[in-house]
């Protein structure tokens, strides 16, 4: 059987945000610790933090900033979901996030039926959350869309099927999403075991080669460069 990683690098390319943008209207986004401008900014606030992205994009002549597979990253500090004295800190991203205006659509990217769905409240978290279920090539694999809008979970039912590039969601803002600009943590998920609605978007560095296997970069399937 072929790993699931050979599977997403033999598919053709696909979008998760608004078709109607060209892939050369994305710029790359860098979130990491190395990012000295990101931390000689004060965002302190989630309108802070959208405000700096709205000029990253205007700065590229952009629609969407891309990023974060296997970033180490600062942001998370703020919400004890990530750093409390109980568990190790959590603050390497294991998705794709995608970065935009509040209330863009975003795709499914590929054919699929509803895993499950949930709002994930607090902050920090992944707000409206959906998980749809593939499989190509007999492999069973799972796509997951965090920070959404309220709107894309309202009349969701688990099963429904999404062809690929059918609209299943928007962005949700800062007040739904979270506490984030607005954006989708786009993330691939082999083994998805018991978790419903959910599924851990950053990890620790002693799990790190878990989740690297668990969960391919997601750019194998999109493409973006």
């Amino acid at each position: 059987m072929k790993p699931l990683a050979s599977i997403l690098n033999a598919l053709p390319p696909t979008k998760v945000i608004d078709e109607t943008i060209s892939i050369s209207e994305y710029t790359p986004l860098n979130l990491s610790v190395s990012n000295q401008d990101l931390m000689n900014s004060k965002l302190d606030t989630s309108e802070d933090f959208e405000k700096y992205i709205s000029n990253y994009l205007k700065e590229n002549n952009a629609k969407v900033a891309f990023g974060g597979y296997i970033e180490g990253r600062f942001l998370y500090q703020r919400s004890p979901i990530f750093l409390n004295a109980t568990k190790p800190e959590r603050n390497i991203h294991i998705g794709l996030d995608l970065w935009a205006e509040a209330g863009t659509i975003v795709l499914a990217a590929l054919d699929g039926k509803v895993h499950s769905f949930k709002n994930n409240i607090g902050l920090g978290d992944y707000g409206p959350t959906i998980i749809l279920e593939h499989e190509v090539d007999n492999e069973k694999f799972y796509t997951l869309y965090g920070h959404l809008s309220l709107e894309s979970i309202e009349n969701l039912k688990i099963g429904d099927h999404f062809k690929k590039g059918e609209k299943i969601a928007t962005l949700g803002n800062a007040s739904v999403n979270g506490d984030y600009a607005p954006h989708v943590h786009f993330q691939i998920i082999h083994k998805i075991e018991d978790y419903w609605g959910d599924y851990p978007g950053v990890c620790n560095t002693k799990d790190l080669n878990f989740y690297i296997e668990n969960c391919p970069d997601p750019n194998l399937l999109l493409k973006i460069t």
